[in-house]
């Protein structure tokens, strides 16, 4: 029989997590998971509640109630089990700076219980994914700038190849060019190991996540793959239209085609063109026609434009919600 354990469905797991301060609740009942080699964006407002949910599910803090889990073992049970399957980068990631970086990760390493026999391998290994060899090998990591100190931190979570990394917060005070860095090593690790990652920078999120768990004063308010949730948070497609025709003429064509249409009140551009926005029901087939329709009817046309929504606007819409509704998601 082979002594090698199962996979588990969740590689994380929360479930009704509740962290109370006295009479100040930070978050309530919150449940949602990933699944081994998922990559998933944990996102809310500032104050939300996920830098205290992160806490708990690394073991760093106590929830109040509820269980946390990873790989499968409980992390107030078993703590010691449950971190040996984890890797936690803190949003501000405490590293000495007189400490060369390969000084440093070969330390992690030891005391991350990496066989004596394969630190040097590991760490020559992180810091050639984390793009550490060229421009940190021998420099002292207070010598390095905050995007490579952020590889550092990344690099120390790698390293003994935990099933689940949790990164608060990785690409803050980053550069665009760091960012995207960071943005291609988080997108490598799909697939081999669990990411929940937590950041402001929604694009970012949208580019690497499979998925997203949205939360909002400490509360699920929604959780899916991003094209789910278009779908069920923004059900109207919203099209720009620049024509000569007037508003009645424009939601005459436009209601033969798709009934429920509105056209909203235009804006005089130049040369007398209008600007309008006309709102379709996401399903509808017209999405598809509207453009020829009009075309067909002989409307003078400048523009048509369907309007693109992004993970900005899945946010926003999300975190309007209640927690009832986001429970339903």
């Amino acid at each position: 029989m082979s002594d090698v354990a199962p996979q588990p469905e969740a590689a994380v797991a929360a479930e009704r997590l509740t962290k109370r301060y006295g009479s100040l609740t930070a978050m309530e009942d919150l449940t949602f998971s990933v699944a081994p080699g998922e990559v998933v964006g944990f996102l809310g407002p500032n104050g939300a509640g996920k830098s205290t949910t992160m806490r708990i599910l690394s073991g760093t803090m106590a929830g109040t109630s509820g269980c946390a889990s990873i790989w499968g073992v409980s992390v107030a049970l078993n703590p010691a089990e449950a971190k040996r399957h984890m890797a936690y980068m803190p949003e501000n990631n405490p590293l000495p700076e007189d400490l060369r970086v390969e000084e440093y990760l070969r330390l992690r390493a030891r005391l991350k219980d990496v066989d004596a026999g394969k630190v040097d391998a590991r760490v020559n290994q992180v810091m050639e994914d984390c793009d550490l060899v060229r421009r940190a090998s021998g420099r002292l990591i207070g010598q390095l700038s905050k995007g490579f100190r952020q590889r550092v931190g990344i690099a120390d979570a790698l390293l003994a190849q935990p099933k689940v990394v949790i990164l608060d917060e990785p690409t803050i005070g980053l550069d665009p060019h760091q960012i995207l860095g960071i943005r291609d090593l988080i997108r490598s690790l799909r697939g081999q190991m669990a990411v929940l990652i937590s950041s402001h920078i929604l694009h970012e999120v949208e580019q690497v996540c499979d998925k997203v768990v949205i939360i909002n004063r400490g509360r699920l308010v929604a959780q899916g793959r991003t094209d789910d949730l278009r779908r069920e948070l923004l059900p109207h497609a919203g099209f720009t239209v620049v024509t000569k025709a007037s508003q009645a003429e424009l939601a005459a064509l436009c209601t033969a085609v798709e009934p429920a249409a509105t056209v909203e009140d235009g804006v005089a551009t130049d040369l007398g063109w209008t600007r309008y926005r006309v709102v379709l029901p996401a399903q509808s087939p017209a999405r598809e026609t509207l453009a020829t329709t009009l075309l067909s009817a002989g409307l003078p046309l400048r523009e048509i434009a369907e309007e693109r929504y992004g993970l900005e606007d899945i946010f926003l819409a999300a975190t309007r919600r209640t927690p009832a509704e986001g429970r339903r998601s």
